[in-house]
């Protein structure tokens, strides 16, 4: 997911942005751990994703809270 992308979503979609990746991420740690072969790339992009979306997210919050002082 590209971060132009992530950065036009509200926080809302956001957050069941990141809930939707999370609960992807987690259904392929345990296929991997059941033993079906899963790609590590699949896996790294769904970690990376996750962590853009939590960067965008904390970067919304600093900046309202910098907007509240």
């Amino acid at each position: 997911m590209k971060v132009d992308k992530i950065r036009n979503l509200t926080d809302v979609e956001l957050s069941h942005q990141e809930r939707d990746l999370a609960d992807q991420l987690f259904k392929l740690k345990f296929q991997m751990n059941m033993g079906q072969n899963e790609s590590l790339k699949k896996i790294r992009g769904l970690r990376r994703d996750i962590a853009r979306v939590k960067t965008i997210l904390g970067e919304r919050n600093r900046s309202a809270a910098t907007e509240k002082k």
